[in-house]
């Protein structure tokens, strides 16, 4: 596979943006329904994932510093970076993770951070930057989304009290163009709401009244220009919500630097999961004829990119991702005065019409939104029916066949 950091150099950025799973700290045992270690299924005894030593998760550390690629990155770009769940120590961690002061101190120490910085003497690696002259502005926010988490399913905090008095301090300060807020995982999409029971995802949807918060505390802040970043679920899209604050959300995610879809799965089944991205049913995805994948999104190495043109009038940004080759797999492209607060009244979702953009993936009809899954148990019943009429008539002919050869 053709290494991406050759893509993301040849691209120039001034800074790059590690938004976790940068490295995978933990371990994962094998499939296994049935035996001793049973990882999987109604008797599973064991888990799927366990952590790594440090040592072992700081030489993990050191074999990513050592890809030539990424040196050469380093050299040309400021690097900075928040974490998800496989480098702070555990898959789908939160709070609860014992290992989280350790894996801190490697995580900063992978992204060169002084030794006198506030990130080492708080509780989580959460931190902004402002980069840009008056006038010429972005500001980058980088969310913990892991070391203050409530389990899953609790509906609980996702950045816990200490973080989330400090965002407020961040969005009512000094004003940029641009507010760039990176998050580990997704915050305007919530695939797990049409891809389950099948399998699920983490996002900010899942956390419904904290997303709230979220959207309410850049509507009280004022601050136009709010963009997301995220990762997590190892495939890029580029999705927008128009009914959380009073101007769209946008949420570039790019996901598989490491680790992709595509990659997970031999070759020759890679048309099928294009096909099933296709048919997942979405109501927050941007959809465009010129994007290089009928889906809109891709499952192959990718890395996302955001380019202003300060020289335009209006001024304009242009949300990209992009593949191993550095072509545009789907692009957005907009005046930055969209992204404002005006006097008009907010789009409102209206219960019982589909908005795009607007209409959570919850209120979709349950045939729609459960697509996938039906689809998989009728084919399944399908293929069983089939089976089943098969091995009947295998055994009707060789029933006769029998009768026959007893008759003569």
């Amino acid at each position: 596979m053709k290494p991406i950091w050759d893509a993301v150099v040849g691209f120039g950025p001034q800074v790059f943006v590690w938004l976790g799973d940068n490295v995978y700290g933990d371990n994962k045992r094998p499939f296994r329904v049935f035996g001793r270690d049973r990882t999987v299924g109604p008797w599973k005894n064991a888990p799927r994932f366990y952590p790594s030593t440090e040592e072992e998760l700081r030489r993990r550390y050191q074999l990513a510093r050592a890809q030539p690629g990424y040196a050469r990155l380093r050299e040309t770009a400021q690097v900075i970076g928040t974490w998800d769940d496989h480098d702070y120590g555990l898959n789908d961690a939160g709070k609860e993770f014992s290992g989280k002061v350790i894996t801190q101190r490697l995580l900063l120490d992978f992204l060169d951070e002084p030794e006198d910085s506030k990130r080492r003497k708080q509780a989580g690696v959460y931190a902004s930057y402002m980069f840009g002259p008056e006038g010429k502005r972005v500001k980058v926010i980088l969310l913990d989304t892991r070391y203050h988490r409530d389990p899953l399913l609790s509906d609980g905090t996702i950045l816990g009290d200490p973080q989330w008095q400090w965002l407020e301090r961040e969005l009512h300060g000094p004003q940029s163009e641009i507010t760039i807020i990176g998050s580990s995982i997704q915050v305007v999409s919530n695939l797990s709401a049409t891809t389950g029971p099948l399998f699920y995802v983490e996002s900010w949807a899942r956390f419904p009244r904290e997303r709230e918060r979220l959207f309410r505390l850049i509507d009280s802040s004022k601050r136009p220009g709010v963009i997301f970043i995220s990762g997590d679920v190892h495939f890029g899209e580029i999705t927008r919500f128009d009914c959380g604050a009073q101007y769209p959300s946008y949420d570039v995610t790019s996901s598989g630097l490491t680790q992709s879809v595509d990659n997970a799965v031999p070759e020759v089944f890679q048309p099928l999961m294009r096909l099933l991205a296709v048919l997942t049913p979405t109501t927050m995805r941007v959809l465009s004829p010129n994007c290089l994948y009928k889906s809109c999104t891709t499952g192959q190495p990718n890395f996302g990119a955001i380019e202003i043109d300060w020289n335009a009038v209006p001024l304009r940004i242009k949300l990209e991702l992009k593949d191993v080759e550095g072509r545009s797999v789907h692009s957005v492209e907009f005046p930055i005065s969209e992204l404002q607060f005006s006097d008009g009244h907010p789009i409102k979702r209206q219960s019982h019409t589909f908005q795009r953009h607007c209409t959570l993936e919850t209120e979709l009809p349950l045939l729609t939104r459960y697509r996938l899954a039906l689809m998989l148990f009728v084919t399944i019943a399908v293929f069983v029916v089939a089976v089943v009429l098969l091995a009947v008539t295998c055994l009707s002919n060789f029933t006769k066949s029998s009768k026959k050869s007893k008759k003569e």
